[in-house]
């Protein structure tokens, strides 16, 4: 399902983080540097390393676009380097002085965060370079930070524990213990787990610590509704404190790398261990998805990153296999739909749907019309998420029973794609149906409804490799 493809092993020290764009890997380390590879054959770029920090350079991300990379670093600094050509753009120094711990892009690329230290998180301007807003935690070092999606809100993590939640005027909206003994890194998945009422958009964040535990969140917020926190699960497969979590790009997997010396691969709709890897010999520090394609980076206090590659047809075997042990939805028991109803974060209903006798067969033939009126929901946006789980179920229903990896059909279509390109939502599409929706949706992702970052569209050939291997062997 997942093997090792690459090790990349030119850094003096250890490794603290990695990052993707669409075409580079970074990494960076305690030996000062910044290093980018290309993602066409991982060789190092020709102004490789970066070199510009006096002390260890803890965190490195690049700017939505890829364009922009940023570094921070104990000595206080948040650098932007052009990745182009590896020109320093800015340097900006952390109003304290404190030792920066980490830098995050928000979604739109115009705003930069930088946690120090001393509880310190600045907001920057990236089109100036300069200090929009800065704010302080109570207590403890600023060590993990995450946007939304949607880049209204960003999450920081603090070494005494905290979650705390900013919006982007800089306000503090809530704060939370997550974790007893310290956060060590905090992530969102891309993918919105629904919509509701008035644009209220429900997210997914992970977080982890050092009490051992990977844990997960259920995320709301709007400027009307306000903002809410809600813990949902705890992943407990790791027997050491966790450093690293990030989700894949299109919200289906969740990793996570540990002082075990081992990276914990889990399906987010399960929550199940799809795979262990441990070929790193000390501490793992940093994980991290490619935004495009089946690639995960690992880095290690070992001083290598590991670059690993997901056999995306046994992924979804992995992830079927469960289905087809309990047949097709249509066979459900109404018990199965209770079951299902609570996995959705839909527990509430399952009283109506049990007094109206709902099993599979009746589930599959739901309509909004029955919903309202022989179901008698009240809600339009609870009845509209049920519909879209229920055609979620729909698809698998037409994926297993044709054979086609769902990974293989185009999200707009339905059908099997030919020319798959990734859009800046993350997503794969067929190309000709994704640019008939950008020209008349206004830009909009049609997974997520939200406006997409770019027009831009990478042609996936990772994925279509993988539809022409299984055309090979499943059409004669």
């Amino acid at each position: 399902m997942v093997k090792l493809i690459h090790t990349l092993a030119d850094h003096g020290d250890d490794v603290n983080c990695c990052a993707f764009s669409f075409s580079l890997l970074a990494t960076c380390s305690l030996d000062k540097t910044i290093r980018l590879y290309s993602l066409h054959d991982f060789t190092e770029l020709p102004h490789s390393p970066l070199k510009f920090h006096t002390y260890a350079v803890h965190c490195c991300c690049f700017s939505p676009s890829g364009h922009i990379l940023a570094s921070c670093s104990t000595d206080g600094t948040t650098v932007l380097w052009n990745t182009e050509n590896g020109q320093m753009l800015a340097v900006m120094e952390q109003p304290s002085g404190s030792p920066v711990r980490v830098c995050q892009f928000s979604p739109d690329s115009r705003c930069l965060t930088s946690g120090a230290a001393d509880g310190t998180v600045v907001l920057w301007n990236v089109q100036s370079y300069k200090l929009y807003r800065c704010g302080n935690v109570k207590d403890g070092s600023l060590v993990a930070c995450a946007f939304s999606p949607n880049g209204s809100f960003f999450v920081t993590g603090s070494s005494c524990g905290d979650l705390t939640v900013w919006d982007d005027k800089m306000r503090c909206l809530h704060s939370e213990k997550a974790h007893d003994l310290g956060i060590t890194c905090c992530n969102f998945s891309s993918q919105p787990v629904s919509d509701g009422e008035q644009g209220l958009q429900f997210f997914r964040l992970a977080s982890c610590g050092q009490d051992c535990q990977v844990k997960i969140w259920i995320v709301s917020f709007t400027h009307i509704l306000g903002f809410e926190l809600k813990y949902k699960s705890t992943l407990s497969g790791h027997c050491a404190p966790v450093l690293a979590c990030a989700f894949s790009h299109d919200g289906q997997m969740l990793v996570s790398g540990s002082v075990d010396k081992s990276i914990i691969v889990y399906d987010t709709s399960t929550e199940n261990i799809l795979h262990t890897l441990t070929q790193h010999t000390r501490y793992v520090t940093t994980c991290a998805f490619a935004p495009n394609t089946l690639l995960l980076a690992t880095g290690s206090m070992d001083k290598t990153v590991n670059i690993w590659q997901f056999d995306l047809e046994t992924l979804c075997q992995a992830r079927s296999t469960e289905d087809q042990l309990k047949q097709f939805t249509e066979d459900w028991s109404e018990e199965d739909v209770s079951t299902w109803l609570c996995a959705q974060d839909l527990k509430d209903l399952v009283g109506i749907f049990k007094m109206n006798n709902i099993d599979g067969k009746e589930l599959l033939n739901l309509t909004k019309e029955s919903l309202a009126d022989d179901l008698k929901i009240d809600s339009l946006g609870l009845r509209s998420k049920v519909l879209r789980k229920i055609e979620e179920l729909r698809t698998k229903v037409k994926s297993l029973s044709s054979g086609i990896p769902d990974e293989f059909i185009c999200p707009i279509t339905r059908e099997l794609m030919k020319d798959p390109v990734i859009a800046s939502d993350g997503y794969s599409y067929e190309k000709e149906a994704i640019e008939n929706w950008i020209s008349k949706k206004k830009r909009t992702s049609p997974m997520t409804n939200l406006v997409l970052p770019s027009a831009v569209l990478t042609p996936n050939r990772t994925l279509k490799m993988a539809i022409n291997r299984w055309l090979e062997t499943h059409q004669k």
